[in-house]
């Protein structure tokens, strides 16, 4: 019975102790939130949840009790025209004109001058642009609250994929280049600590 008792003073004061907080490079499973309520935005945060799963880097869940990290923030997507419109005109203009008429009785006489320029000319031009834009800013929060990653991408659109797709592509892209930075970091600082053999 002592046993029983010395053992559970020792485990109990060891269940309350919290661990120290995911970082970056210690993050194995994510959820993410949504993004949004419109169809886009739940576009957007499926296309970061396809693109998170194919890495094998992270497990996506969607649970968020199991989960180290919550991927949260916002996003957007519009599509819009731009109408331009141009004219220009150039018109120049003049006219004279002259008549004299004088009659008598045995002599008739009539003197009629015209003249006249006319220049003009008229341009203008309109063009109707398709627009499509889209921006998300997101950060990876930690069980304790904290964040340990944030980004804010936007795109035009690309060439060959849309403007949703590009800034999904550019969010995987920028955490899993700094996920690669930290494990790094954190490989190389475990190293610098063993000793040598």
């Amino acid at each position: 019975m002592k046993r029983l008792a010395l053992l559970f003073l020792l485990v109990i004061p060891m269940l309350a102790i919290e661990p120290a907080g995911m970082t970056l490079d210690t993050i194995k499973r994510v959820f993410v939130e949504p993004l949004g309520t419109l169809p886009p935005s739940v576009l957007m945060r499926d296309m970061i949840v396809a693109s998170l799963s194919s890495t094998g880097s992270f497990v996506v869940t969607e649970d968020r009790e199991h989960a180290d990290a919550i991927l949260r923030g916002s996003a957007m997507d519009e599509i819009y025209s731009e109408q331009h419109h141009s004219s220009d005109n150039i018109n120049i203009g003049t006219h004279t004109g002259s008549s004299d008429n004088y009659s008598d009785r045995y002599d008739h006489t009539s003197t009629e001058k015209q003249g006249g320029v006319n220049i003009g000319q008229n341009e203008s031009s309109q063009s109707n642009e398709r627009k499509h834009e889209a921006s998300a800013s997101v950060r990876l929060v930690n069980r304790q609250g904290d964040v340990i990653w944030s980004t804010t991408q936007e795109s035009g659109g690309a060439k060959f994929k849309s403007a949703s797709a590009d800034v999904a592509e550019k969010i995987f892209r920028k955490l899993t280049d700094d996920l690669q930075r930290a494990r790094a970091s954190a490989s190389a600082a475990a190293h610098a600590g063993s000793p040598d053999r």
